[in-house]
């Protein structure tokens, strides 16, 4: 089941093509890592899903069927551009902001007292907004985003401006949210957050889908095929075989790291470990499988 279909959406602005016939399915209960530079369409997409702009063409199914109006009270999106209103006062604005997505007054204090206590800001509830750090004025919102429960969460750099504890402490919430059946969109530059969060993801560039599907796959997909060794040896190893081959060797802490590319479909990690074995005492053995942000930077540059 798929919270999101996005099929063949287009969109204009005048001459300029935002978004060129993207699709993506985006799976329910899973972190879909929406990925692309700085001008790529990204944001032109999480805002036609939001309604906050209609495509030119193609079709939008929430849960199945045509996305609608009334939709969007399932819906919570913390946008890249923060904004709060800086002379209200943090719990008179987070009340209200909560509100405005079906709470009432009363169940939106109960829980935003919750969320304060745990995100530790309980001691800014009267104060105005325009007294928090950046840091502070960013949980406000994430807390005001995620109040509502929504099926669909879509965050735009959640983590941009948080130390390295507060990123945890978002990181863990996001998960636990997953882990109870939230759906989210996280589109971010940050790429160990993809590999580390993320299940599924989309990369567009220039307008158009350049790939989607599963972190691991794409990552595996997108690998040249090579096995790193390091073995105990004063002198490059006799390595032979018909299904690999040595592209260099070193010494490496003590003992010598070789690099074999292997030929594609020609045989498992068992097999090639069994023969690098037969002639040399082995420490490791690893395929190297790129990351994520070697990935990015290959197909944004178009290689």
């Amino acid at each position: 089941m798929n919270t999101i279909v996005c099929s063949d959406v287009v969109k204009k602005f005048g001459a300029y093509t935002a978004l060129n016939s993207v699709s993506i399915e985006v799976p329910e209960g899973k972190i879909f890592g929406l990925l692309g530079p700085n001008g790529a369409g990204k944001t032109t997409l999480i805002r036609i899903i939001n309604q906050i702009s209609i495509p030119d063409s193609g079709v939008i199914l929430f849960n199945g069927r045509p996305l609608k109006r009334e939709d969007v009270y399932n819906i919570g999106y913390l946008p890249e551009e923060r904004g709060l209103y800086r002379k209200m006062k943090v719990g008179e604005q987070a009340v209200y902001l909560a509100r405005l997505k079906g709470l009432s007054t009363s169940d939106a204090t109960r829980e935003l007292k919750i969320w304060f206590i745990k995100f530790g800001i309980q001691d800014w509830w009267g104060k105005k907004v325009e007294e928090l750090s950046k840091g502070m004025a960013q949980k406000v919102q994430f807390i005001t985003t995620v109040l509502h429960r929504p099926k669909l969460l879509i965050l735009d750099e959640p983590f941009s401006g948080f130390d390295p504890v507060n990123v945890q402490l978002v990181r863990d919430e996001i998960i636990r949210m997953r882990d109870e059946g939230t759906t989210i969109m996280l589109s971010t530059h940050n790429m160990e957050s993809v590999e580390t969060m993320c299940d599924n993801i989309a990369l567009i560039n220039k307008s158009n889908l350049v790939v989607a599907g599963g972190v691991d796959h794409i990552r595996r997909e997108h690998g040249n095929n090579q096995m790193e060794v390091v073995y105990r040896g004063d002198a490059p190893a006799a390595f032979s075989s018909e299904v690999f081959s040595v592209a260099f060797d070193e010494e490496y802490k003590g003992g010598r790291r070789a690099l074999l590319d292997v030929v594609k479909g020609t045989a498992s990690g068992r097999v090639l470990l069994d023969l690098v074995a037969a002639t040399e005492e082995i420490i490791s053995f690893s395929e190297l499988i790129p990351s994520m942000n070697d990935i990015f930077i290959k197909l944004v540059k178009g290689e």
